[in-house]
């Protein structure tokens, strides 16, 4: 590592622990080192392992290695068993809306359970370029203060472009801002992703959006509807609709919304705020909106569900005897059905509520198994079915599975071509057409070299292919990995995986 990629990093670290108002002596309290060895790190005259960088970028709630243009590749030993137990954390995607939402609260907003991962980090910078106090205290709990205005003029604009999710803002702080601009937003590149059913949702309750190549500009103007008939039953759609009509001063009905686990997370930490939605767990929502939201709260989120099939797929392809806690077992129920007609075996060793009281909780132990392919297709679909991001693990468990799996891939164009990928450490994987692949197994997979995919969960798969292969295998740039799963690569090593984190510059 040079001079000047250590002076950049200093001078980054500096800046991170200035914005946290932490002295040079207060950060190397939390780092566990002298004063004089951060002093050191922020003159860029110390030479920085991947080991002191994640260390940082956990205190100081930054990923000082993406801020430095650098890469973070994983060095994963392959034919892996694994073994012990490991717990879920909170789901991605159910704390970016309700960071989101938390704006709609003119008092104090306490989070608990807030994953450490990349996109998380992006919604914070977002909504602090904009006014917003967002403090991290007991490791996992965010306290959450909106300004008096909202700035948008200082809107972080990178932070805008690498999120999908921060679309919901459109929704939100159109109860504070007439008029605004919002960059169009990025996220994972799966085909053709329109915006059009946040729009025509919004625009039911008074708020059109002009779209242009770069950025949408939003303005409160048009009549406001009692009931909303979404486009499509998205997630996101919804959770933009339910935004709005929060504290809109009337009854809006929203009819064919998504019923999936992170709505539901929202429609709760919503209902804390004091709004009264009826409903929860159906397809039609009927929101009370308020005008005024001012009070403190706290609200735990929930666990993830794709994290946990991500284990689930861990302990399939490895072999292994693997107790995985506080899963989100109603949201997992199809899945483990279909696997379970696949010849999985597992026992549910206890059952109980959530933090939050409100998510289902299981204990599940999982057993060694000798996989059989299901004569029938394997889809995903909106809430009930099975889960969309569910999906590709089972293109990676049929590759352990005896005989021929067709997978289709229905809602996006370009996802079954990531999973030909898979391919290049082995698999026989065949893409008919761009919604349907054909998986043979059982194949043995071999060592590989691969660059993550521009798709979270098509580059978890890649990272799991790894652990069964035929020796050390090497996956580059997982900046996609990181935006949804925290301390993955520990979390696995914790259990027997054998995976090195390595920084380029």
């Amino acid at each position: 590592m040079n001079n000047s990629v250590t002076e950049k990093i200093g001078k980054i670290i500096t800046k991170a622990r200035e914005s946290k108002g932490l002295t040079q002596s207060e950060l190397a309290k939390l780092l566990s080192t002298s004063q004089s060895a951060v002093a050191r790190m922020e003159k860029g005259e110390q030479n920085f392992t991947t080991d002191t960088l994640s260390k940082v970028s956990n205190v100081l709630k930054k990923d000082i290695i993406t801020l430095s243009k650098g890469e973070l590749n994983f060095k994963i030993q392959g034919n892996t068993k694994l073994s012990g137990e490991i717990s879920i954390n909170s789901s991605k995607n159910g704390a970016v809306a309700i960071l989101c939402a938390s704006l709609l609260n003119k008092g104090t907003t306490i989070l608990h359970n807030v994953p450490h991962i990349a996109e998380v980090e992006r919604i914070t910078e977002l909504i602090e370029s904009i006014g917003v106090s967002v403090k991290w205290f007991n490791q996992k709990s965010l306290e959450i203060k909106t300004p008096k205005e909202f700035n948008l003029k200082n809107l972080n604009i990178k932070s805008a472009q690498r999120t999908r999710i921060g679309m919901l803002l459109l929704g939100v702080l159109s109860h504070f801002v007439p008029e605004f601009r919002y960059p169009t937003a990025g996220g994972c590149n799966l085909g053709k992703r329109t915006s059009n059913p946040h729009f025509l949702g919004l625009s039911e309750l008074g708020v059109q959006v002009e779209v242009s190549p770069k950025e949408y500009i939003s303005r409160v103007e048009g009549e406001i509807q009692d009931e909303v008939i979404l486009y499509e039953s998205g997630d996101t759609v919804t959770e933009q609709v339910l935004l709005r009509a929060a504290r809109l001063d009337k009854e809006t009905t929203i009819k064919y919304c998504s019923a999936n686990y992170m709505v539901q997370d929202l429609v709760c930490f919503l209902q804390k705020l004091g709004v009264k939605i009826e409903g929860n767990k159906t397809t039609t929502l009927k929101v009370h909106g308020l005008k005024e939201i001012s009070k403190r709260i706290e609200y735990t989120i929930s666990e993830d569900p794709i994290e946990c099939m991500f284990y689930i797929t861990a302990a399939i392809i490895t072999k292994s005897e693997l107790l995985i806690k506080r899963c989100p077992i109603e949201f997992l129920e199809l899945e483990l059905y279909k696997l379970k007609q696949m010849g999985l075996n597992y026992k549910v060793l206890d059952s109980y509520k959530g933090s939050n009281n409100h998510v289902e909780l299981a204990d599940i132990k999982f057993f060694p198994s000798e996989l059989t392919a299901l004569e029938d297709k394997i889809e995903c679909r909106p809430y009930p079915g099975l889960n969309m991001d569910n999906l590709p693990f089972f293109v990676l468990i049929a590759t352990q599975a005896k005989g021929r799996t067709l997978i289709h891939d229905w809602p996006y164009e370009v996802r079954s071509e990531y999973y030909q990928m898979l391919n290049s450490l082995g698999a026989d994987v065949i893409r008919a057409d761009i919604h349907r692949s054909y998986v043979t197994g059982i194949t043995d997979f071999r060592a590989g070299k691969l660059t993550c995919p521009p798709a979270l969960r098509p580059a978890a798969i890649l990272m799991l292919a790894m652990l069964i292969a035929d020796g050390q295998s090497e996956l580059r740039n997982v900046y996609s990995i990181s935006r949804g799963y925290e301390s993955v690569a520990q979390k696995l090593n914790s259990i027997g995986a054998k995976i090195e984190k390595m920084v380029s510059f």
